[in-house]
């Protein structure tokens, strides 16, 4: 459950972020048109780094956090007991 809690707050995190570049750059479009071009290519930037970095942080936390395998079990998950 507390996984769950935390995947949900990581995801509506990174959806704020990415729509508040959206919004800031459409705002910065309307009132500083001489340096919208720049800044633009700033959100978009922003919004495909963005999500390839909330993968890279779930991918390296899925890999430190994993759970061992027991040596009484082989690859598929079935026991080894040859008793």
């Amino acid at each position: 459950m507390k996984k769950l809690k935390a995947k949900r707050v990581g995801a509506i995190i990174g959806i704020v972020a990415i729509l508040s570049l959206y919004i800031i750059s459409f705002i910065i479009g309307i009132f500083f048109s001489d340096e919208y071009p720049q800044l633009f290519m700033a959100s978009v930037f922003l919004a495909v780094i963005i999500p390839i970095i909330i993968y890279c942080f779930i991918a390296v936390y899925r890999y430190v956090h994993k759970k061992p395998i027991p040596e009484d079990y082989d690859e598929e998950g079935k026991t080894n007991n040859q008793d």
